[in-house]
């Protein structure tokens, strides 16, 4: 069972050693109960008392004495004995401590009573009983230095350190022998202290600011009285630091990291070995513009060292233009800070906690997966170097010794230089570091440390500082001495109310600059310990240097050792590749390439239509307009290659011209190929509602060219306010990531697809839209209403029609669709083009086919009368036809009649003959001869006529002609 030590006990100063470690004490030290045996001192302050008497006397000088009365002395002395009586303990020597310290209290209690006596004595007799209180007094007062185990010659100092403890950093494990080295060290040379010997009185803090401050007032209100106080751990260091100002007391802090504590103006008489965490910071910054991080994450534990380092950390980043993503802290728990981490993707963390609690957190970064090649996290550098390895166990951590070490694989550090780099080089000690080291780890082991199988205690890293310490505040008190000795005083002059002792001290310590084991130990004026930054890793469970920064000179002196998981630098945040979506390829290919041949065999049919254009199955069709409707169908199927051409072939800055070249495209396609078909409906359907005397007139060309004209001048203005007001632009729409398409990249996909848009994109789209629409129903309707009507004009009426429905069918199908698939590019692309394909494709067959397998049946016409073959058509031969109408219409309602009375006279002549025969012989045959006289007159008409036809001006082929087409 440990045994706690309490400064209520009255123990002497002494070298600590480690409680329960059942190693000796220092072979220098007298043993306790050989100390505190009043018996073998009597003489000794008998004779010195009875001197001074002497000497006062004869002065006839006053004598002051302080006694320095023990606080409680019956309580201490029933308690002493009460634990002498329970034999708690079966070894002799505590049992003779314990025998000693009863007697030791019952002189005590004994000295007080004589005081009592003396005083009151004296209050009876008056001066006569002086000399007698003068001697007893003086006996007394002598004999109670030595019962408190106090020599003149003697220095004390406090010490506060961390040994034990459930949280918070145990440092006083290792820094606790480091500072018996540099006490028995200090006390050894001859040249310090001037004679003076240095004692140190300490109790464990747990790393607990409450218990440090109790441990802080048994060490004040306890003598002997205390020069300085040493401590460890930031909490507890912030609240003895704050308090010890209030007793003039100077604070020296071996193991305190807080940034808090360079305030000056709330911690006046504070120093420390330790460098301040902020000193990490500027070396963490360097890091990431090294490896080019602008993305990091805190996660911190929630304590004031850690809180105060972290908001110098963000200034330090906002200044450096580096974005904290997210800052987590937690008290104790941190298995939702981490659960955060990973939601917010968080790559690059800044770990800022104590050891044990740095343990839970790597279980939890093991647990959510957030270590390896895409992650790195920085740690404190002042851990023991298997810090992930050891008390696992112990503090309940449900993982693995391998799972730790797979976590922790790859982290950095960085540290405050806390080892003297030159392992060679001497310093005030007259030790290297490696001596130092040696002596250090002897003492280890002593305390029952496996330091041979890399089991440090905690505070391993810190133990230098510890050492250098005590030398620190023995140098200080030389100084300090020197000074005071000029103006006759002494350090065993200051009190707790001595101020100017107290400023003497403080620039002591300021001023103080030497070589130790822990490096080059000076102040600044914030009492900041002044160091380099060492920065490592771990690789291979194995911590590796990487290098070192001076936060002063700006200057960073990399190994090139680091060694990554996966070989490359993990990155800041998950690598998220912009990828444009094209239209796919082989679709492209394909699409192009019906295009194409689409323009192909519309050039083919326009140079079929100039061929054959005095061939009138062509010139009944307007050529002219169906060489507008081919040039307008190759435009919209450029529009449509148009349309598939994207960021694979062009470059963002000129996108904004492939915009406007298919809105061009499209629309001056439409307006040529549709408008041409609208042209012919719209005649055909003038031409049925017009009287008869009106559509005997000859059809102008240049009346439907107007009309195509009217379509592209309309376009061109609403195109070119367009283009000037609010121009089409390249827009990029971004899709939610995407997975990888390989696990093993780190990498996130965040699709892009570009669109032509403008700023009032709706409402010129609603524009256009409507303008076309509009034409669509009106050419729909046309076609409707001409649906029967066949007018030699226009020959191929019927077939305009069919593909104007086609045409408004599809276009009122495919511009809403469109607006609704627009984030799919190959169906929006696939859709688009395959209708603008389909309408010209259906139209050129439509329209042309008939024409091209009637000149395929018929390589030559048949001549007319009075002209080859292969004269065109004239004005003067549109009007000989309407008059060979005209002709042929009298002439069959002619015949019609010459007929109906031929049909007449043969049934006269039937009935005639018929009564001729009944009446044979008898004279009946003149009423016969009357009738054959009409039937030859009949006949004679019927054959004028038919002369008459023969000899008319139409020919064969006109009426043929005309017949094929009525």
């Amino acid at each position: 069972m440990r045994e706690v030590y309490n400064n209520d006990s009255i123990s002497s100063p002494r070298t600590m050693t480690r409680p329960g470690s059942g190693h000796a004490p220092s072979t220098h030290s007298m043993p306790h109960y050989i100390r505190n045996l009043p018996f073998l001192r009597l003489f000794v302050p008998f004779v010195w008392a009875i001197a001074l008497m002497y000497t006062k006397i004869i002065a006839s000088t006053r004598v002051r004495v302080n006694f320095h009365y023990t606080k409680r002395p019956l309580v201490k002395l029933k308690t002493t004995v009460n634990k002498y009586l329970s034999l708690r303990t079966s070894k002799l020597h505590y049992d003779l401590k314990s025998l000693v310290n009863a007697l030791v209290q019952l002189f005590v209690v004994a000295k007080c009573f004589i005081y009592k006596i003396g005083k009151w004595i004296c209050a009876r007799r008056g001066s006569g009983v002086k000399k007698s209180r003068m001697l007893l007094l003086l006996y007394m007062g002598g004999f109670n230095r030595y019962s408190e185990g106090r020599l003149d010659n003697d220095l004390h100092i406090g010490g506060i350190f961390p040994m034990e403890g459930e949280g918070g950093w145990q440092g006083g494990q290792a820094c606790m022998p480091a500072a018996e080295l540099a006490l028995a060290d200090v006390n050894a040379r001859s040249d310090l202290l001037s004679g003076f010997k240095l004692l140190l009185h300490s109790n464990d803090s747990k790393c607990e600011p409450g218990l440090g401050a109790s441990v802080m007032y048994n060490l004040l209100y306890n003598p002997p009285q205390k020069l300085l106080l040493l401590a460890g751990c930031s909490t507890v260091c912030t609240t003895v630091a704050e308090a010890a100002k209030m007793w003039n007391l100077m604070v020296l802090c071996y193991g305190a990291s807080s940034p808090a504590l360079s305030d000056r103006a709330r911690f006046p008489t504070l120093f420390r070995t330790h460098p301040s965490a902020t000193v990490h910071n500027p070396t963490r910054i360097k890091l990431m513009q090294k490896f080019g991080w602008s993305r990091i994450a805190i996660l911190q534990q929630a304590e004031e060292v850690f809180i105060s380092t972290v908001d110098d950390l963000e200034a330090h980043c906002k200044k450096s233009g580096i974005e904290i993503v997210t800052r987590q802290s937690f008290l104790s728990d941190p298995s939702d800070a981490v659960r955060n981490l990973r939601r917010q993707d968080a790559r690059v963390i800044v770990g800022l906690f104590y050891v044990v609690a740095a343990r839970r957190v790597l279980c939890e970064v093991y647990k959510h997966r957030l270590y390896g090649k895409s992650y790195v996290w920085f740690f404190i550098g002042w851990y023991e170097d298997n810090w992930f390895e050891t008390n696992l166990e112990r503090e309940g951590i449900d993982c693995t010794v391998e799972q730790m070490r797979e976590a922790a694989e790859g982290h950095l550090t960085t540290e405050a230089l806390m080892w003297n780099q030159n392992a060679n080089q001497t310093t005030i000690s007259g030790m290297t570091s490696e001596d130092f080291r040696s002596r250090l780890n002897e003492a280890l082991r002593e305390a029952g440390y496996d330091i041979d199988g890399e089991r440090f205690p905690e505070g391993y890293q810190e133990a230098p500082l510890a050492y250098d310490a005590v030398w620190a505040v023995a140098l200080a008190f030389n100084k300090t001495m020197e000074k005071l000795e000029k103006n006759g005083l002494s350090l065993k002059n200051f009190t707790y109310t001595n101020k100017k002792i107290a400023d003497d001290i403080y620039e002591a310590i300021n001023s103080t600059s030497f070589l130790g084991v822990s490096g080059l130990v000076a102040f600044s004026s914030q009492g900041d310990r002044i160091a380099l930054t060492q920065i490592e890793q771990l690789s291979n469970n194995h911590y590796v240097k990487l290098g070192y920064y001076d936060t002063q000179a700006d200057n960073l002196t990399w190994l090139d050792k680091e060694q990554w998981v996966g070989g490359k630098v993990p990155p800041d945040r998950t690598v998220v590749v912009n990828e444009l979506r094209t239209v796919s390829l082989p679709l492209f290919a394909c699409m192009t390439a019906l295009c194409i041949a689409g323009i192909l065999a519309a050039i083919g049919l326009i140079v079929f239509n100039t061929m054959h254009m005095h061939r009138r199955v062509i010139q009944w069709s307007h050529p002219a307009c169906n060489t507008v409707m081919l040039c307008g169908c190759c435009v919209c199927l450029g529009a449509a290659i148009a349309l598939g051409i994207d960021g694979r072939w062009v470059t963002p800055q000129h996108y904004t011209g492939l915009c406007a070249a298919r809105a061009w495209l499209l629309a001056i396609g439409f307006s040529m190929a549709y408008g041409a078909m609208f042209t012919k409906v719209w005649r055909v359907h003038r031409h049925t509602t017009k009287p008869k005397t009106e559509t005997k007139k000859r059809v102008h060309g240049w009346k439907l060219y107007t009309m195509v004209g009217g379509l592209l001048v309309v376009d061109f203005v609403l195109l070119t306010a367009w283009q000037l007001r609010d121009p089409l632009q390249r827009r990029v729409e971004t899709f939610p990531l995407e997975a990888p398409r390989h696990h093993d990249d780190d990498v996130h996909i965040r699709p892009e697809l570009e669109h032509c848009e403008s700023e009032h994109n709706t409402i010129w789209l609603g524009v256009m839209y409507g303008y076309k629409g509009l034409v669509l129903v009106f050419g729909l309707f046309l076609a409707y209403e001409t649906r029967s009507v066949k007018i030699r004009q226009i020959n191929d009426s019927r077939y305009v029609g069919m593909s104007i429905y086609n045409v408004v069918v599809l276009c009122l199908i495919t511009a809403p669709v469109t607006l609704v698939i627009a984030s799919q590019q190959d169906a929006a692309f696939a859709f688009v083009s395959l209708a603008i394909v389909f309408c010209c494709f259906l139209s050129m067959a439509l329209i042309f086919i008939p024409k091209v397998i009637e000149v395929i049946r018929h390589p030559t016409e048949r001549a007319e009368s009075g002209r080859g073959s292969g004269s065109g058509s004239t004005p003067a031969d549109e009007e000989r036809y309407r008059e060979l109408v005209k002709e042929n219409e009298e002439l069959q309602k002619l015949i019609a009649q010459k007929e109906e009375r031929i049909r007449v006279l043969k049934q006269k002549l039937a009935e005639r003959e018929a009564a001729a025969d009944v009446t044979q012989g008898t004279g009946g045959g003149g009423g016969g001869g009357g009738v054959l006289a009409d039937l030859a007159t009949a006949t004679s008409d019927y054959g004028t006529s038919t002369n008459y036809t023969r000899s008319s001006r139409a020919s064969v082929s006109d009426l043929d002609f005309s017949e094929s087409y009525l």
